[in-house]
């Protein structure tokens, strides 16, 4: 777990304890030592969280804390909103789900004016036709990016001319019919783009691609005449 996300969650849970809880059970919800809860709660109350309490006694978070990163407009709340919406209409579903989990944590820190726009706001995303591709194996390459494993792919083309490949993942372009991954291909030297639809099986390796994610998304959009989004 990143420890951006790590704080969020150790907000979330004194959120819900009105009385000092331990530092003990604290640790023990989010799955890390005492020493590292210890540095978090540290790390929060250098942002200015009223959290108080000491080892041994337990902690409490004081009410009126909004982490500064979360203060948004309204033109920024709707613009989550809407995202969300797209996730979890036309993504798989373990990222749909994790667009509505995002959207639960900002609300429960956002001011009540704020928190309520993002159940009312009036930005809909329309019904369209179902993606072409596997959602499982658009959560394996999500996946393989994220750690930079290298991919098995049996593939055909638009032809139907069938392939073996080891690819290194490194973006996924979300498109109204299809979804389609950008990777380097050992086979053909090059960036290449494949279609999830025409991916016939999948298996992600233990290998780690020898360059990084970062280098390559770099280096295609360069090659492909890309502005930096």
């Amino acid at each position: 777990m990143a420890r951006a996300e790590r704080l969020l969650d150790l907000i979330q849970i004194l959120r819900r304890h009105r009385r000092p809880v331990s530092g003990q059970a604290l640790a023990g919800e989010l799955g890390v030592s005492l020493r590292t809860l210890y540095r978090d709660i540290a790390a929060l109350q250098a942002q200015g969280a009223v959290i108080e309490g000491e080892p041994g006694v337990g902690y409490v978070l004081r009410q009126g804390f909004l982490l500064p990163p979360l203060m948004f407009t309204e033109e920024e709340v709707e613009a989550l909103v809407l995202g969300s919406r797209w996730v979890a209409a036309r993504a798989d579903a373990r990222l749909g789900a994790a667009a509505r989990n995002a959207l639960a944590r900002i609300a429960a820190v956002l001011p009540p004016d704020l928190a309520e726009s993002l159940d009312t706001s009036a930005l809909l995303v329309g019904p369209g036709e179902p993606v072409a591709g596997r959602g499982g194996d658009l959560v394996a390459i999500r996946d393989a990016i994220r750690s930079e494993r290298k991919l098995e792919l049996a593939y055909h083309d638009q032809t139907g001319t069938p392939s073996e490949r080891t690819v290194w993942p490194f973006a996924v372009g979300f498109f109204d019919r299809a979804y389609v991954m950008v990777a380097w291909c050992e086979l053909r030297g090059g960036f290449r783009h494949f279609r999830l639809d025409r991916i016939v099986s999948l298996t992600v390796t233990g290998s780690r691609y020898p360059r990084r994610r970062l280098v390559l998304l770099k280096e295609w959009r360069e090659s492909e005449g890309i502005a930096r989004q």
